[in-house]
């Protein structure tokens, strides 16, 4: 059932202020190393495969450190490269109440990985060593060298048999004014390489233009799903619906469409220590259901409890094991385990 799972994307350092104080209060800053594929593949780790991060790390003492968390994390460092002067920063300013909170991207543009030159990564080894490879929306948004990185990536990966991961992330502000219409193509590229897609009708509809006369969210996602899957040959399609409670709790339903049909999980809700990296558990949770082949509604339950214990742990990076969480499915939480 272990799989070798790769993913691409940059290493970020996450400086964090402490408790809930604003970045133009705080004195000191807490740092450590995050990002999506850091977040998917240290999480399928966990839950008992082979993690692999592509990136490229600057050859310095930060890319030092930054190693050397990773594989404090559980991610074979094989697929690492090193050069280039810098690594992308965020500031993470926690909300408390009304104030939400706040992240603020530094010297993204011109870190290690987005600078990478074209023969940085040995394409064609990688695809031959892995069974697995994930790729985020956000990482597509950063310029046409990572964006030809990532194509060119999936395409051998699909060449040796292998399962292509596709998490949509959309972020307008990363593709700045309009930036839908520059994004749309390269979804499309994506979306057509892809095996498992991690969207919901809010990306259908602001991605890729897509309209609906359906007015509630559920109904929308209903009618959307099915469409997109068809229309790229999407085997697998899942992703969230969140909503926040009056009480600052929030609710999370995952949803999962495979073989034309739909299964939606508990709603689950549940206070937040750190919502950061809580929807990369959620894709982690569903890769793992769908590698070890559980029935439908154990992945998507399986992977919306992943979710939730991830807003439990402080930082981005899921730490749960498979126990852990499915425990969290079956039992009531908040004793002491003993």
């Amino acid at each position: 059932m272990a799989k070798k799972i790769a993913a691409f994307g940059e290493v970020m350092m996450r400086l964090q202020v402490q408790g809930y104080e604003l970045l133009s209060q705080a004195s000191t800053l807490n740092y450590s190393f995050s990002g999506t594929g850091v977040n998917v593949s240290s999480a399928l780790a966990r839950l008992g495969h082979t993690g692999y991060l592509v990136s490229r790390l600057p050859k310095n003492a930060i890319g030092d450190a930054a190693e050397a968390s990773l594989r404090k994390l559980g991610i074979s460092p094989s697929f690492l490269v090193r050069g280039g002067n810098y690594v992308g920063m965020y500031f993470l300013e926690n909300g408390f109440g009304a104030r939400p909170s706040r992240v603020t991207y530094s010297n993204r543009q011109e870190s290690s990985f987005n600078t990478a030159p074209d023969d940085t990564y040995d394409v064609e080894e990688i695809a031959k060593q892995i069974d697995v490879i994930h790729f985020c929306g956000i990482t597509l948004a950063m310029n046409d060298n990572v964006r030809a990185h990532m194509k060119v990536l999936a395409r051998a990966v699909k060449e040796q048999g292998g399962t292509v991961v596709f998490d949509c992330n959309y972020r307008p502000a990363h593709w700045g004014e309009g930036g839908y219409v520059k994004a749309k193509p390269h979804y499309e590229e994506m979306l057509g390489l892809a095996d498992m897609v991690m969207m919901n009708e809010k990306d259908a509809m602001l991605i890729l233009g897509m309209e609906t006369d359906k007015e509630e969210r559920q109904d929308q996602l209903m009618e959307l799903i099915p469409v997109v899957a068809q229309k790229y040959q999407i085997s697998v399609i899942a992703g969230t619906h969140r909503s926040i409670n009056g009480d600052n709790t929030h609710s999370l339903q995952g949803f999962i469409y495979k073989n034309q049909t739909f299964v939606f999980s508990k709603l689950l809700t549940f206070s937040i220590y750190d919502r950061i990296g809580a929807g990369d558990a959620y894709t982690s949770g569903i890769m793992h259901g769908e590698l070890a082949g559980f029935p439908m509604d154990k992945t998507v339950n399986f992977a919306a409890a992943a979710g939730m214990l991830a807003h439990t742990i402080v930082g981005d990076t899921p730490m749960s094991s498979e126990s852990d969480i499915l425990r969290a499915m079956t039992e009531a939480v908040g004793d002491v385990e003993r």
